[in-house]
Protein backbone atom coordinates (compact mmCIF):
# COMPACT_ATOMS: atom_id res chain seq x y z
CA UNK A 1 0.00 0.00 0.00
CA UNK A 2 1.19 3.49 -1.17
CA UNK A 3 2.06 5.58 1.96
CA UNK A 4 1.60 9.49 2.22
CA UNK A 5 3.60 10.98 4.71
CA UNK A 6 1.92 14.09 6.54
CA UNK A 7 2.40 17.29 8.95
CA UNK A 8 -0.14 18.36 11.03
CA UNK A 9 -0.34 22.30 11.56
CA UNK A 10 -2.85 23.21 14.39
CA UNK A 11 -2.95 20.30 16.59
CA UNK A 12 -6.51 21.13 18.34
CA UNK A 13 -10.07 19.34 18.29
CA UNK A 14 -9.78 18.51 14.46
CA UNK A 15 -6.21 17.52 14.29
CA UNK A 16 -6.62 14.98 16.61
CA UNK A 17 -9.61 13.72 14.76
CA UNK A 18 -7.17 13.53 11.73
CA UNK A 19 -4.99 11.62 13.70
CA UNK A 20 -7.53 9.40 14.75
CA UNK A 21 -8.62 8.60 11.45
CA UNK A 22 -5.30 7.44 10.22
CA UNK A 23 -4.74 5.27 13.07
CA UNK A 24 -7.31 3.17 12.17
CA UNK A 25 -7.23 3.04 8.50
CA UNK A 26 -7.31 -0.52 8.46
CA UNK A 27 -11.20 -0.04 8.53
CA UNK A 28 -10.79 0.79 4.99
CA UNK A 29 -10.12 -2.62 3.43
CA UNK A 30 -10.29 -1.50 -0.89
CA UNK A 31 -7.84 1.71 -0.12
CA UNK A 32 -4.46 1.62 -2.02
CA UNK A 33 -3.34 4.39 -0.16
CA UNK A 34 -2.51 5.45 3.75
CA UNK A 35 -1.99 8.47 5.25
CA UNK A 36 1.34 7.90 8.10
CA UNK A 37 1.86 11.28 10.78
CA UNK A 38 5.39 12.30 10.95
CA UNK A 39 5.41 15.75 12.00
CA UNK A 40 3.20 18.07 14.05
CA UNK A 41 3.20 21.72 14.91
CA UNK A 42 1.73 23.65 17.48
CA UNK A 43 2.08 26.46 20.01
CA UNK A 44 0.53 24.25 22.79
CA UNK A 45 3.22 21.43 23.93
CA UNK A 46 1.09 20.01 26.15
CA UNK A 47 -1.73 19.42 22.97
CA UNK A 48 1.62 17.61 20.97
CA UNK A 49 2.17 15.43 23.82
CA UNK A 50 -1.03 13.29 22.91
CA UNK A 51 0.57 13.23 19.82
CA UNK A 52 4.17 11.80 20.70
CA UNK A 53 2.39 9.86 23.16
CA UNK A 54 0.13 7.96 20.98
CA UNK A 55 2.08 8.10 17.56
CA UNK A 56 5.64 6.64 17.52
CA UNK A 57 5.59 7.59 13.42
CA UNK A 58 5.96 11.05 14.23
CA UNK A 59 9.64 12.63 14.02
CA UNK A 60 9.31 16.35 14.17
CA UNK A 61 7.76 18.71 16.58
CA UNK A 62 8.19 21.82 16.13
CA UNK A 63 5.92 25.41 16.80
CA UNK A 64 7.37 26.93 13.57
CA UNK A 65 5.31 26.04 10.62
CA UNK A 66 8.05 27.09 7.95
CA UNK A 67 10.28 24.52 9.58
CA UNK A 68 6.88 21.63 9.15
CA UNK A 69 6.99 23.03 5.59
CA UNK A 70 10.84 22.46 4.60
CA UNK A 71 10.94 19.16 5.86
CA UNK A 72 11.77 17.01 2.50
CA UNK A 73 10.02 13.76 4.38
CA UNK A 74 6.80 15.77 4.49
CA UNK A 75 4.51 15.42 1.23
CA UNK A 76 1.09 16.93 2.52
CA UNK A 77 -0.14 18.08 5.22
CA UNK A 78 -3.43 18.87 7.40
CA UNK A 79 -4.03 22.87 8.25
CA UNK A 80 -6.95 23.58 11.33
CA UNK A 81 -5.52 27.52 12.24
CA UNK A 82 -7.68 30.33 13.04
CA UNK A 83 -9.36 32.03 9.40
CA UNK A 84 -6.59 34.91 9.92
CA UNK A 85 -3.63 32.92 8.98
CA UNK A 86 -5.31 30.61 6.39
CA UNK A 87 -3.77 33.00 3.54
CA UNK A 88 -0.37 33.17 4.74
CA UNK A 89 -0.26 29.39 5.91
CA UNK A 90 -2.11 27.90 2.93
CA UNK A 91 -0.36 29.72 0.22
CA UNK A 92 3.50 29.12 2.09
CA UNK A 93 2.38 25.39 2.12
CA UNK A 94 1.27 25.46 -1.72
CA UNK A 95 4.24 27.04 -2.53
CA UNK A 96 6.27 24.62 -0.34
CA UNK A 97 4.63 21.86 -2.93
CA UNK A 98 2.59 20.43 0.01
CA UNK A 99 -0.85 18.81 -0.56
CA UNK A 100 -3.06 20.11 1.29
CA UNK A 101 -6.44 19.73 2.96
CA UNK A 102 -7.44 23.10 5.06
CA UNK A 103 -10.16 23.94 7.27
CA UNK A 104 -12.63 26.20 5.71
CA UNK A 105 -13.47 29.21 4.85
CA UNK A 106 -9.53 29.20 3.56
CA UNK A 107 -9.29 33.13 4.07
CA UNK A 108 -10.73 35.69 6.51
CA UNK A 109 -12.67 37.32 3.54
CA UNK A 110 -12.88 37.39 -0.44
CA UNK A 111 -10.00 39.22 -0.28
CA UNK A 112 -7.33 36.64 1.33
CA UNK A 113 -9.50 33.62 -0.21
CA UNK A 114 -8.79 34.85 -3.99
CA UNK A 115 -5.05 34.94 -2.85
CA UNK A 116 -5.12 31.52 -1.68
CA UNK A 117 -7.18 31.25 -5.22
CA UNK A 118 -4.36 32.45 -6.71
CA UNK A 119 -1.82 30.20 -5.62
CA UNK A 120 -3.28 27.45 -6.24
CA UNK A 121 -3.31 28.19 -9.86
CA UNK A 122 -0.04 29.37 -9.66
CA UNK A 123 1.07 25.76 -8.19
CA UNK A 124 -1.09 23.11 -10.16
CA UNK A 125 0.89 19.79 -9.26
CA UNK A 126 -0.05 20.46 -5.63
CA UNK A 127 -3.50 18.90 -4.38
CA UNK A 128 -5.53 21.55 -2.71
CA UNK A 129 -9.10 20.82 -1.08
CA UNK A 130 -11.12 21.97 2.14
CA UNK A 131 -12.13 20.24 4.62
CA UNK A 132 -16.04 19.19 4.68
CA UNK A 133 -17.72 15.84 6.41
CA UNK A 134 -21.14 16.37 6.25
CA UNK A 135 -21.65 14.54 2.70
CA UNK A 136 -19.90 11.67 3.55
CA UNK A 137 -22.62 10.49 6.10
CA UNK A 138 -24.44 7.21 4.58
CA UNK A 139 -27.87 9.47 3.91
CA UNK A 140 -25.87 12.57 2.38
CA UNK A 141 -24.74 9.69 -0.25
CA UNK A 142 -27.81 8.50 -0.92
CA UNK A 143 -29.18 12.07 -1.71
CA UNK A 144 -26.29 12.36 -3.89
CA UNK A 145 -27.23 9.74 -5.79
CA UNK A 146 -31.31 10.78 -5.80
CA UNK A 147 -29.37 14.26 -7.10
CA UNK A 148 -27.51 12.68 -9.95
CA UNK A 149 -30.75 10.42 -11.19
CA UNK A 150 -32.93 13.59 -11.29
CA UNK A 151 -34.83 12.00 -8.25
CA UNK A 152 -36.81 14.71 -7.40
CA UNK A 153 -38.83 16.35 -10.71
CA UNK A 154 -39.03 19.87 -10.84
CA UNK A 155 -37.56 21.19 -7.83
CA UNK A 156 -40.08 22.67 -4.89
CA UNK A 157 -36.71 24.28 -2.76
CA UNK A 158 -33.91 23.16 -1.03
CA UNK A 159 -32.97 23.74 2.89
CA UNK A 160 -30.27 23.18 4.37
CA UNK A 161 -28.15 24.24 7.40
CA UNK A 162 -25.61 23.82 10.24
CA UNK A 163 -27.38 24.47 13.57
CA UNK A 164 -25.02 25.02 16.78
CA UNK A 165 -26.35 25.61 20.84
CA UNK A 166 -22.92 26.16 21.89
CA UNK A 167 -23.03 29.86 22.47
CA UNK A 168 -26.87 29.90 24.44
CA UNK A 169 -24.43 30.12 27.60
CA UNK A 170 -24.25 33.59 27.61
CA UNK A 171 -21.78 33.42 30.51
CA UNK A 172 -19.38 31.51 28.43
CA UNK A 173 -16.06 34.06 27.89
CA UNK A 174 -15.39 35.21 24.75
CA UNK A 175 -13.32 33.41 22.26
CA UNK A 176 -11.38 34.01 18.67
CA UNK A 177 -14.90 33.12 16.80
CA UNK A 178 -16.69 36.11 18.46
CA UNK A 179 -13.60 38.22 17.27
CA UNK A 180 -13.62 39.98 13.76
CA UNK A 181 -9.39 39.87 13.52
CA UNK A 182 -9.66 36.33 13.67
CA UNK A 183 -13.23 35.11 12.40
CA UNK A 184 -13.22 37.69 9.96
CA UNK A 185 -17.15 39.88 9.10
CA UNK A 186 -18.38 36.53 7.56
CA UNK A 187 -19.26 35.17 11.66
CA UNK A 188 -20.93 32.02 11.74
CA UNK A 189 -20.95 31.55 7.46
CA UNK A 190 -16.85 31.56 7.77
CA UNK A 191 -17.44 29.38 10.51
CA UNK A 192 -19.46 26.86 9.17
CA UNK A 193 -21.08 27.87 5.78
CA UNK A 194 -19.01 25.78 3.72
CA UNK A 195 -20.28 22.75 5.30
CA UNK A 196 -24.00 23.59 4.17
CA UNK A 197 -22.94 24.81 0.96
CA UNK A 198 -21.07 21.73 -0.01
CA UNK A 199 -23.84 19.59 -1.76
CA UNK A 200 -25.54 22.33 -3.32
CA UNK A 201 -22.51 23.58 -4.99
CA UNK A 202 -21.59 20.16 -6.13
CA UNK A 203 -25.32 19.34 -7.52
CA UNK A 204 -24.68 22.75 -9.58
CA UNK A 205 -27.60 24.60 -7.58
CA UNK A 206 -25.75 28.14 -7.53
CA UNK A 207 -27.14 31.03 -6.31
CA UNK A 208 -28.07 33.76 -8.74
CA UNK A 209 -29.45 36.30 -5.56
CA UNK A 210 -29.65 36.07 -1.93
CA UNK A 211 -31.33 37.83 0.74
CA UNK A 212 -29.69 37.52 4.04
CA UNK A 213 -30.40 38.15 7.93
CA UNK A 214 -27.61 37.85 10.05
CA UNK A 215 -27.87 38.11 13.85
CA UNK A 216 -25.66 39.16 16.61
CA UNK A 217 -27.63 37.58 19.52
CA UNK A 218 -24.73 37.96 22.33
CA UNK A 219 -23.24 41.69 22.15
CA UNK A 220 -21.04 40.59 24.86
CA UNK A 221 -19.22 37.71 26.61
CA UNK A 222 -16.61 37.93 29.70
CA UNK A 223 -13.74 38.61 28.32
CA UNK A 224 -11.98 36.00 30.91
CA UNK A 225 -10.21 38.30 33.03
CA UNK A 226 -13.00 39.91 35.28
CA UNK A 227 -14.48 42.07 32.70
CA UNK A 228 -16.82 41.91 29.64
CA UNK A 229 -15.77 42.12 25.86
CA UNK A 230 -17.75 42.82 22.65
CA UNK A 231 -18.65 40.20 20.60
CA UNK A 232 -17.83 41.20 16.99
CA UNK A 233 -19.17 38.71 14.51
CA UNK A 234 -22.91 37.28 13.39
CA UNK A 235 -24.05 34.79 15.66
CA UNK A 236 -26.73 33.40 13.21
CA UNK A 237 -26.87 33.94 9.49
CA UNK A 238 -30.02 33.11 7.47
CA UNK A 239 -30.09 33.32 3.50
CA UNK A 240 -32.73 32.94 0.82
CA UNK A 241 -31.16 32.63 -2.35
CA UNK A 242 -32.85 32.10 -5.64
CA UNK A 243 -31.22 29.17 -7.03
CA UNK A 244 -31.49 27.69 -10.60
CA UNK A 245 -31.45 23.59 -11.44
CA UNK A 246 -28.23 23.41 -14.40
CA UNK A 247 -30.80 20.19 -15.24
CA UNK A 248 -33.84 22.22 -16.39
CA UNK A 249 -32.85 25.44 -16.26
CA UNK A 250 -35.92 26.55 -13.75
CA UNK A 251 -35.35 28.53 -10.92
CA UNK A 252 -36.15 27.79 -6.94
CA UNK A 253 -35.63 29.30 -3.49
CA UNK A 254 -33.01 27.30 -1.53
CA UNK A 255 -32.21 28.41 2.37
CA UNK A 256 -29.05 28.13 4.02
CA UNK A 257 -28.87 28.71 7.52
CA UNK A 258 -26.15 28.73 9.95
CA UNK A 259 -26.82 29.30 13.26
CA UNK A 260 -24.26 29.32 16.50
CA UNK A 261 -27.30 30.06 18.70
CA UNK A 262 -30.35 27.21 17.72
CA UNK A 263 -31.97 26.15 20.72
CA UNK A 264 -31.52 21.86 21.17
CA UNK A 265 -29.29 21.69 18.29
CA UNK A 266 -26.02 20.52 20.11
CA UNK A 267 -24.33 19.94 16.41
CA UNK A 268 -27.08 19.19 13.94
CA UNK A 269 -26.66 19.17 10.01
CA UNK A 270 -29.91 18.87 7.92
CA UNK A 271 -30.63 18.88 4.25
CA UNK A 272 -33.85 18.75 2.57
CA UNK A 273 -35.62 18.61 -1.51
CA UNK A 274 -38.79 19.18 -1.85
CA UNK A 275 -39.69 18.24 -5.83
CA UNK A 276 -42.74 17.73 -7.72
CA UNK A 277 -41.82 14.06 -8.51
CA UNK A 278 -39.69 13.61 -5.16
CA UNK A 279 -38.89 14.59 -1.92
CA UNK A 280 -35.74 13.48 0.24
CA UNK A 281 -34.78 15.04 4.46
CA UNK A 282 -32.27 13.88 6.88
CA UNK A 283 -30.63 15.35 9.73
CA UNK A 284 -27.88 14.68 11.64
CA UNK A 285 -30.49 14.12 14.51
CA UNK A 286 -31.00 11.01 13.12
CA UNK A 287 -28.20 10.06 11.32
CA UNK A 288 -29.36 6.53 10.43
CA UNK A 289 -32.91 7.64 8.89
CA UNK A 290 -33.39 8.82 5.64
CA UNK A 291 -36.66 10.56 4.33
CA UNK A 292 -38.20 9.77 0.75
CA UNK A 293 -41.62 10.48 -0.37
CA UNK A 294 -42.13 9.47 -4.35
CA UNK A 295 -44.80 10.73 -6.21
CA UNK A 296 -46.50 9.16 -8.82
CA UNK A 297 -50.04 10.21 -8.37
CA UNK A 298 -52.52 9.93 -5.40
CA UNK A 299 -51.26 8.76 -1.69
CA UNK A 300 -48.40 10.75 -0.53
CA UNK A 301 -46.78 9.41 2.07
CA UNK A 302 -42.89 9.54 3.44
CA UNK A 303 -41.03 6.02 3.43
CA UNK A 304 -38.26 5.68 6.14
CA UNK A 305 -35.37 4.46 5.43
CA UNK A 306 -32.83 2.72 8.28
CA UNK A 307 -29.66 3.50 6.25
CA UNK A 308 -27.17 1.61 7.87
CA UNK A 309 -23.06 1.45 6.87
CA UNK A 310 -23.74 2.36 3.94
CA UNK A 311 -20.43 4.55 2.81
CA UNK A 312 -18.78 5.76 -0.29
CA UNK A 313 -15.52 3.96 0.72
CA UNK A 314 -15.78 0.21 1.92
CA UNK A 315 -15.41 -0.15 5.23
CA UNK A 316 -15.11 -2.99 7.51
CA UNK A 317 -17.82 -1.97 9.58
CA UNK A 318 -20.92 -4.52 9.13
CA UNK A 319 -23.64 -2.66 7.34
CA UNK A 320 -26.64 -3.29 9.80
CA UNK A 321 -24.53 -0.84 12.27
CA UNK A 322 -25.00 3.02 12.96
CA UNK A 323 -22.19 5.56 11.01
CA UNK A 324 -21.32 8.51 13.26
CA UNK A 325 -19.01 11.52 13.26
CA UNK A 326 -15.74 9.58 12.99
CA UNK A 327 -16.98 7.89 10.44
CA UNK A 328 -17.70 10.65 8.06
CA UNK A 329 -14.32 11.79 9.11
CA UNK A 330 -12.86 8.60 8.09
CA UNK A 331 -14.76 8.53 4.72
CA UNK A 332 -13.62 12.16 4.41
CA UNK A 333 -9.70 11.50 4.55
CA UNK A 334 -9.96 8.34 2.31
CA UNK A 335 -12.38 10.97 -0.32
CA UNK A 336 -8.81 13.13 -0.29
CA UNK A 337 -6.48 10.88 -0.78
CA UNK A 338 -8.28 8.20 -3.08
CA UNK A 339 -8.63 11.87 -5.12
CA UNK A 340 -5.08 12.34 -4.67
CA UNK A 341 -3.98 8.93 -6.01
CA UNK A 342 -6.10 8.29 -8.62
CA UNK A 343 -7.19 11.77 -10.02
CA UNK A 344 -10.84 12.01 -9.06
CA UNK A 345 -13.20 10.94 -6.37
CA UNK A 346 -15.11 7.43 -6.57
CA UNK A 347 -18.15 9.58 -7.19
CA UNK A 348 -19.74 12.94 -8.14
CA UNK A 349 -20.73 13.14 -4.43
CA UNK A 350 -17.76 10.97 -3.02
CA UNK A 351 -15.05 14.10 -3.44
CA UNK A 352 -13.93 16.69 -0.76
CA UNK A 353 -14.62 20.55 -1.28
CA UNK A 354 -13.16 22.11 -4.69
CA UNK A 355 -10.94 25.04 -4.51
CA UNK A 356 -13.24 26.68 -7.15
CA UNK A 357 -16.57 25.59 -4.77
CA UNK A 358 -15.03 27.61 -1.64
CA UNK A 359 -14.55 30.06 -3.71
CA UNK A 360 -18.13 30.55 -4.72
CA UNK A 361 -18.86 30.45 -0.90
CA UNK A 362 -16.73 33.66 -0.47
CA UNK A 363 -19.12 35.35 -2.97
CA UNK A 364 -22.01 34.22 -1.62
CA UNK A 365 -20.79 35.35 2.03
CA UNK A 366 -19.61 38.64 1.15
CA UNK A 367 -23.04 39.18 -0.58
CA UNK A 368 -24.56 38.74 2.44
CA UNK A 369 -23.18 40.92 4.02
CA UNK A 370 -24.09 43.44 1.54
CA UNK A 371 -27.97 42.18 1.57
CA UNK A 372 -27.83 42.04 5.34
CA UNK A 373 -26.67 45.97 5.25
CA UNK A 374 -29.03 46.88 2.81
CA UNK A 375 -31.97 45.09 3.66
CA UNK A 376 -32.26 43.88 -0.06
CA UNK A 377 -31.58 41.25 -2.53
CA UNK A 378 -28.45 41.07 -3.83
CA UNK A 379 -27.18 39.23 -7.35
CA UNK A 380 -24.28 37.02 -7.08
Amino acid sequence: METVKFGIIGCGLMGREFASAAARWCHLPEMQVKPEIVAICDTNDEIMKWYTDNFASIKQVTKDYKELLANDEVEAVYIAVPHNMHAEFYCEAIKAGKHLLGEKPFGLNKEANDKIYQCIKDNPDVFVRCSSEFPFFPGMQRIGKLIEDNFFGKIIEVNCGFLHSSDMDTNKPINWKRMLKFNGEYGCMGDLGMHTCHVPFRAGWIPKSVYASLSNLVEQRPDGKGGMADCETWDNATLVCQTENPVTGESFPMTIKTHRISPGNTDTWYFEVQGMKGSVRWSSKQANTLEILEYNGGDQAWQVIDMGHEMAYKSITGGIFEAGFSDSILQMWAAFLYELKNGKPIAKFAGCVLPEEIALSHKLFTVALESHENSTVVKL
